[in-house]
């Protein structure tokens, strides 16, 4: 007789729950000695709540109901609730305020996708610091953490995820427009953006830019003189000034899926593995949503792909 669980989830059992645990507790201790705080916040919100930190998630989350008929939602991220948390608890702080977590969070996705629907995070929010020596701060964490576990191929990919829709902006495509093709850009569906590019029908160079653009990915050096990139060139300063810059990739076609991100995001990869082991970025208004406005910048880690990665790398010797 078979019992299934629903899809997108999973049993651990002992002997990966001891190295899941292991690996969580090597990075909330680099968390810890760099400064960040642990915060808990319910698995349970107020559904109101997190779409007012990203209205466009709506589909994404498991609703149930109060007994006052409130609707509930399984929290999708932490960077939310840590938002309300910084507004309401720390409402006459000082900035700049540092917390990490490691947590569960739940995202409904499609069937037969393969996509987990419940993960580990394992995440540092950054609060009050603005620019590029928020943004270095919260990758160079990164990087020790995982240093932390035992990983040693492991980059982050850097990005803008303002640009390319400013680039839209400035060359006049109307709002409407910009959504399916920041979407293929998510799906690095390149051949699919080049064709709504074409039906753009817009002048050679500037076509030529937006088609181009996304496929400039590597180090500091593809930044060069591209109008716009000014705050990354001054993040690579920052992160050559924390001896990371050689663990840095800049992707000028990286973008973010979720909608509060309001300038630089990141993607941490490692070569051993074909997944993403995490990311995050700036998301300078989102606080302000919840009425508190500060400059705020962070990156979660999903935990058992890490552990994937962990395993992968010692296979590779």
């Amino acid at each position: 007789m078979t019992h299934p669980i629903p899809p997108g989830t999973r049993d651990v059992l002992p002997e990966e729950m001891r190295e899941l645990r292991a690996i969580g507790g090597r990075m909330r201790q680099a968390f810890e000695e760099a400064g960040y705080g642990e915060v808990h916040t319910p698995a349970l919100e107020y559904e109101e709540v997190l779409l007012r930190g990203d209205e466009r998630a709506a589909g994404a989350r498991y609703r149930s109901f109060d007994d006052q008929g409130a609707v509930l939602a399984l929290r999708s991220d932490m960077t939310i609730p840590i938002a309300r948390v910084v507004a309401t608890r720390y409402a006459e702080a000082e900035p700049p305020l540092r917390f990490s977590y490691l947590a569960h969070a739940w995202r409904a996705t499609d069937r037969g996708v393969g996509e987990p629907r419940e993960f580990l995070q394992a995440g540092i929010e950054l609060i009050g610091v603005p620019g590029a020596e928020g943004e270095a701060e919260v990758v160079a964490l990164t990087v020790a953490a995982l240093d932390a576990v035992g990983l040693r191929r492991h980059r982050v990919g850097v990005g803008d995820g303002a640009l390319y829709r400013d680039i839209l902006t400035s060359f006049g495509v109307a709002e409407e427009a910009h959504l399916p093709l920041l979407e293929a850009l998510s799906r690095r569906d390149l051949v699919g953006l080049e064709g709504q590019v074409d039906a753009l029908r817009l002048e050679p160079e500037k076509r030529d830019l937006l088609v181009r653009l996304p496929q400039l990915r590597g180090s500091a050096d593809v930044l060069g003189d591209t109008p716009g990139l000014e705050g990354l060139r001054t993040l690579n300063e920052r992160l050559e000034q924390r001896g990371v810059a050689d663990r840095v990739i800049f992707d000028l076609g990286l973008v973010r899926e979720l909608g509060y991100y309001t300038g630089s995001v990141f993607e941490v990869y490692d070569p051993a593995v074909g997944f993403t082991l995490g990311g995050g970025g700036r998301y300078d208004e989102l606080i302000g949503r919840f009425g508190r406005d500060l400059p705020a910048c962070g990156l979660a880690l999903d935990v058992q792909r890490v552990h994937l990665a962990q395993a992968a790398e010692e296979a590779l010797g």
